[in-house]
């Protein structure tokens, strides 16, 4: 499918509800409304809220959302329950809050495993409501460069559905790369973080190489990445934050749903608990 950033046919003022008000979603609600939309968040922490409220209108009430809100983005946290198996229950929280309003278009831009968006669209909106995944690529980091308005991949579970994303993402001038199925846009995400921590697995792995052989590993690593199709990442102190160890365990689950025992992805996991025991242990013992 092609990339795109313009309407299909002109979109008229847009309401928007941008449900989740944490690391992504507050900067997709101010990004709206500086793009023109009329645009209010929801979060149930009452913190996130009072945060909020310093750039958007923000609330904690279902009720004080307005009854003829166009379009609900969600961009609510997910995570791991006991086990490691997905939760995705403030996902499936929100949609059906939002089904309740009866929007022109619902678009999940939460990290979510495959098959979610079929299950929220059947579930939860009664297979009655426009339903899109527009994954977040925002880094916080480098918000310039990796903001809201970048190329992002945009599935949906039906043609109509498609239609609405693409009117109401190119009236705020934010790229796409449409898919033709929705699964492979959940897929794809995953796949991001997963291959990234794979990666830095990888660089944990041979710095440890490096230490038991005597061997500088920056220098190993510089040297290595004047190749061209090389890029070992820094070695730091373990892989953390809140995406990249939880959507290797989404893929992991999905490979399991396959009957699949995923190996290497399985030992980068390993990789990263050895590192992190070896730091500890240099730790203590310096």
């Amino acid at each position: 499918m092609p990339l795109g950033s313009s309407c299909i046919e002109e979109m008229s003022h847009v309401s928007v509800c941008v449900m989740g008000l944490g690391t992504v979603g507050l900067p997709a609600a101010t990004y709206l409304q500086r793009a023109g939309c009329d645009v209010i968040g929801y979060d149930i922490s009452s913190k996130a809220v009072e945060n909020a409220q310093r750039y958007i209108e923000a609330t904690s009430k279902i009720k004080s959302i307005p009854s003829d809100t166009d379009v609900f983005v969600v961009c609510v946290t997910t995570g791991l329950l006991t086990g490691e198996k997905p939760d995705l229950s403030s996902v499936y929280d929100v949609c059906r809050e939002a089904a309740s309003f009866a929007p022109r278009l619902v678009s999940i831009e939460s990290t979510i495993p495959v098959g979610t968006c079929r299950d929220v669209h059947e579930t939860v909106l009664n297979g009655r409501i426009n339903l899109a995944h527009f994954p977040h690529r925002y880094w916080p980091e480098d918000s310039e460069r990796h903001g809201v308005s970048q190329l992002r991949v945009l599935g949906a579970v039906d043609n109509n559905s498609m239609i609405e994303a693409r009117k109401f993402y190119g009236k705020v001038n934010i790229p796409w790369y449409a898919v033709d199925s929705i699964e492979i846009a959940e897929m794809t995400k995953v796949v991001e973080n997963a291959y990234r921590y794979v990666q830095i697995a990888f660089a944990e792995e041979l710095r440890m190489i490096c230490i038991r052989n005597n061997l500088n590993f920056n220098a190993l690593r510089n040297s290595a990445n004047t190749k061209w199709n090389v890029d070992i990442p820094e070695a730091r102190e373990g892989i953390g934050g809140t995406c990249l160890p939880k959507d290797i365990r989404y893929l992991i689950d999905t490979a399991r749903n396959g009957a699949h025992e995923p190996d290497l992805l399985l030992a980068a996991l390993q990789a990263d608990e050895n590192y992190r025991k070896q730091l500890a242990e240099a730790f203590v013992y310096a």
